[in-house]
């Protein structure tokens, strides 16, 4: 009796830890969900990285889709749902660091003229501001039923970027041609 209490013990806790693992993941030590819901629809984790030297301190980015795809071509171009959750996991990240950060790559970056795109920039920055500490967490939303990026911080709305190509741009800090960091866009796309 005391065998069979003891093995339906173990199988309720591996039972237990197998339902947690599958809806969560770890890069670098960070815990991460493996969807992100959003207009009654479930984005599933496409690729992360963590550590990355793109932004001014340490991030993990991870990329969720709602058809996962390792085409990064086929992902900017696409018109569904998308999202990129950023996590700080350090405490040397500033807001004029990042803002300055985002500056740049979207100049790395973006294949266009910039100008074209610099009112919906200085928009996206402004939602940026405010504290940023260890464990602050922004989400970049695309959402193709009003062609907006949807920017979140720590689970609030700050605000929404209407345009097809601002979202491109957006996406394509990470996986354009010319990314801001060639190892990261490989980890988000799971490669």
């Amino acid at each position: 009796m005391k065998n069979l209490l003891l093995l339906f013990t173990l199988i309720l806790t591996f039972q237990a830890s197998t339902v947690t693992a599958q809806k969560t993941f770890t890069i670098d030590g960070v815990t991460i969900p493996r969807t992100i819901q959003f207009q009654s629809k479930a984005l599933s984790l496409n690729g992360g990285g963590g550590k990355s030297t793109m932004w001014p301190g340490t991030y993990l980015q991870a990329l969720y889709l709602l058809q996962l795809s390792q085409d990064s071509k086929y992902i900017l171009d696409s018109d569904s749902p998308m999202a990129m959750r950023i996590e700080v996991t350090s405490s040397t990240v500033s807001t004029p660091k990042l803002l300055k950060a985002i500056d740049d790559n979207f100049k790395k970056t973006y294949s266009g003229n910039i100008e074209t795109l610099r009112p919906k920039i200085e928009e996206f920055k402004s939602y940026f501001m405010g504290e940023i500490n260890k464990k602050t967490i922004f989400k970049l939303v695309y959402s193709p039923s009003d062609s907006s990026v949807w920017i979140y911080k720590n689970s609030q709305l700050k605000g929404k970027i209407s345009g097809v190509e601002f979202k491109k741009a957006l996406f394509g800090i990470w996986l354009s041609k010319t990314p801001a960091d060639p190892k990261l866009k490989n980890q988000l796309l799971g490669k």
